[in-house]
């Protein structure tokens, strides 16, 4: 039976496991012996529900959270563009959105953002309760869907493209392989990855001054979901998004929306976009 308990606290047995082998043994065990016992240990020892977590190194969370085109741009948007921060479509989660709809309007693909979009913060896992519709979407979209990160392919941050492709095994969805962090940047790299107009994508991301904005400037249309979660943000983050939650409401309050969209004809077909989901 598997014991119960936080992983720590698993690692933690192992590592006393370890130490009662050296004073049997004499001498510290092989390493080939560890990572053999280790391997063991977790298929047995470790919940099936745990969820490796994407670990990176400090200096990596720190490019990652920096965003210096992202500060110039939201200055930009203050400064009298605020329709590139408000989505088209705004949902709980995105369990609320009907891919065949979106797929019978004309649009070719889909393009997400990871953390707290379909992940909890730095997790390799879509969050359980969305695997249902990510599969709608797969179906949909005949497979036409990918990751946009600000990590993972990301020239600065991932060159070899090691992030991408380990994300990409556990995830199962393709990670688009770019130059510029959102919201900077064209859209040059996912019209090659999609072989379409980028009008043609839907993104989908919880941050409005990242994934929103890098939409509406690049001309996608947008839907918005909540996040799943603020624990494990860092911040930077948590400050960020009090800060966009902030104008949001005042330009929602003010009437401001979204930047036309070619492939939407009228408010009636963005809501038909939408489908409350049987949770209950």
């Amino acid at each position: 039976m598997a014991m119960r308990g936080s992983p720590l606290r698993h690692q933690s047995f192992f590592a006393a496991s370890i130490a009662a082998d050296k004073l049997q043994f004499g001498k510290r065990p092989s390493r080939s012996y560890r990572q053999a016992k280790q391997s063991a240990y977790c298929s047995t020892i470790l919940p099936k529900s745990y969820k490796p977590k994407h670990v990176m190194k400090w200096w990596q969370k720190v490019s990652q959270n920096f965003n210096a085109d992202g500060i110039r741009l939201f200055a930009y948007i203050i400064g009298g563009h605020p329709e590139l921060s408000m989505a088209h479509v705004t949902v709980p989660d995105i369990r609320w959105v009907d891919w065949h709809a979106l797929k019978a309007a004309g649009f070719k693909g889909c393009v997400f953002d990871k953390d707290n979009t379909l992940t909890e913060p730095y997790a390799l896992g879509i969050h359980e309760p969305l695997t249902g519709s990510m599969k709608q979407c797969m179906d949909a979209f005949d497979g036409h869907v990918a990751l946009l990160s600000n990590s993972a392919g990301l020239q600065e941050y991932d060159p070899k493209g090691e992030e991408a492709a380990s994300m990409e095994k556990a995830l199962g969805v393709r990670v688009v392989r770019h130059i510029t962090k959102k919201p900077a940047g064209d859209a040059v790299d996912l019209e090659k990855h999609f072989s379409c107009k980028a009008e043609e994508l839907v993104m989908i991301g919880d941050r409005y001054l990242t994934d929103i904005v890098y939409g509406n400037r690049n001309g996608l249309l947008t839907i918005r979901p909540a996040p799943l979660t603020l624990e494990g943000e860092p911040s930077a983050v948590l400050l960020a998004r009090r800060i966009e939650d902030h104008y949001v409401r005042k330009w929602t309050q003010h009437g401001i929306k979204a930047p036309k969209h070619p492939m939407v004809t009228s408010e009636e077909m963005l809501k038909s976009f939408v489908t409350e989901p049987k949770l209950w």
